[in-house]
C-alpha cells in the first residue's frame, strides 16, 4: 500500500508595513474566531489572479481597514510553512496618505514604535519581518550619522 501525500496549499500574500507621519506602524489583531485568530499582524491579503502585488496590497487595505495607502520598496519575502498551508509573504513599506483605519476584518488596530512590537503576539512567519524592519533601521541609523560626523 503506497501513501499519497497531498500537497499543502500555498497563499501568496501581500503584506503592508503601513507607516504614518509619526514613525508609527500600523498592526491589527486577527479577529479570535479565523485562523491563527487573537495575534497580531501586519495587515494584508491573498494575491488575486492577474494581480500585482501593489495592487494587492492597496486593494486589501481599502478592504480590511478602509485607508488610502502608497506602497512603497520591497522590505522582504518570507516563504513559510505552518501545519495545513505554506505562505509566501511579499512585505512592503507603506505611507498611510489618508482615511482614519476602521475595524472591518479585524479586532483592534494599533500604531506602534519598533521599540513597542515585541509586546503584541505575532504569527510566526512575521517574526521575520520585524526583524528584517530592525535591520532596515539599524542600517539607517548608521547612515545618518555618517552624513552628520
Amino acid at each position: 500500500m503506497t501513501k499519497t501525500s497531498s500537497a499543502l496549499p500555498h497563499k501568496f500574500i501581500g503584506v503592508a508595513v503601513i507607516w504614518n507621519q509619526e514613525r508609527k506602524i500600523l498592526i491589527d489583531k486577527r479577529r479570535q474566531g479565523g485562523l491563527l485568530g487573537g495575534l497580531w499582524e501586519f495587515p494584508g491579503g491573498k494575491l488575486e489572479a492577474g494581480e500585482t502585488l501593489e495592487a494587492c496590497i492597496k486593494r486589501e487595505i481599502m478592504e480590511e481597514l478602509g485607508i488610502v495607502i502608497e506602497v512603497e520598496d520591497h522590505l522582504i519575502t518570507i516563504d513559510h510553512t505552518y501545519a495545513h498551508f505554506r505562505v509566501t509573504l511579499n512585505a512592503y513599506h507603506c505611507r498611510h496618505t489618508s482615511g482614519e483605519p476602521q475595524l472591518i476584518e479585524c479586532d483592534e488596530i494599533r500604531w506602534v514604535t519598533l521599540d513597542e512590537i515585541d509586546q503584541f503576539p505575532f504569527p510566526k512567519a512575521n517574526e521575520q519581518i520585524i526583524a528584517a524592519l530592525r535591520l532596515h533601521y539599524k542600517g539607517l541609523g548608521a547612515r545618518e550619522e555618517g552624513a552628520r560626523g
